[in-house]
């Protein structure tokens, strides 16, 4: 996929070294990468090879030991405290693994954290929906199933109306059935919205949901390939 406007993240020989002499880990190892608005990118490798350090970099949570990376005009790298905290709140979304919500709130509270603090979001309501749980705005996250509460998670995530949509390993705890309601709520997402989503995966099936897929290992990018097509997640099995 290609884009005459500029990319949303512009990633120049990424590095990031955790620890020093010899118990140093490089957990990436001169990074080049570009990403363009509205693009569906899946980073593929398996555990350890870099791509959740590239994420939370990405996402202001962590910060490059060297090269760079642009937000835009924003060098994430460079920037302080305060202006990584403003970046995070107006222009990013993240979904991890597991769901983080609040027992005691239903999925529409839940929803409802995000949009007091956003500056144009969207109704809780209406995210709900668009992750397919219209029906399910009073219930609590014991009343859900596993993907019923990442789906809450993701429209929590997109109320903001983000930039960038974040996740990491969104399907990693839950069957292939459930996973692929997730995925259609993101890939929803990204076609609706537009917004440039991210999402890694260890998972090389999941990764022809995509406009591109970046393959990681040993904290280097060892491939960075347009799929032909995107293929729905309903015709995946893995």
């Amino acid at each position: 996929m290609t884009s005459a406007r500029p990319p949303v993240f512009e990633v120049r020989g990424l590095e990031r070294t955790y620890g020093e002499g010899a118990a140093a880990v490089h957990a990436l190892r001169g990074i080049d990468l570009h990403i363009d608005p509205g693009e569906l990118l899946v980073l593929l490798g398996p555990s350890g090879s870099g791509k959740s350090t590239l994420l939370n970099i990405l996402g202001g949570l962590d910060r490059p030991t060297g090269g760079s990376v642009r937000f835009g005009d924003l060098d994430l790298g460079a920037a302080d405290d305060a202006a990584l905290t403003d970046y995070r709140r107006h222009h990013v979304g993240f979904v991890f693994q597991f769901y983080n919500l609040i027992a005691s709130l239903t999925a529409r509270e839940n929803v409802e954290l995000v949009t007091e603090v956003a500056d144009d979001p969207m109704p809780a309501d209406e995210a709900l929906r668009l992750v397919g749980l219209g029906e399910r705005l009073t219930h609590f996250p014991a009343q859900l199933s596993g993907g019923e509460q990442q789906r809450v998670a993701i429209a929590r995530a997109i109320a903001k109306r983000p930039t960038v949509l974040l996740c990491d390993e969104p399907t990693g705890a839950l069957d292939v059935e459930t996973g692929i309601r997730v995925l259609e709520s993101l890939v929803r997402i990204n076609e609706t919205l537009g917004t440039t989503t991210l999402l890694i995966t260890h998972n090389a099936d999941i990764a022809r949901v995509g406009d591109r897929v970046v393959r990681f290992a040993d904290g280097r990018v060892r491939s960075d390939e347009a799929n032909p097509a995107r293929v729905a997640p309903s015709e995946l099995r893995w």
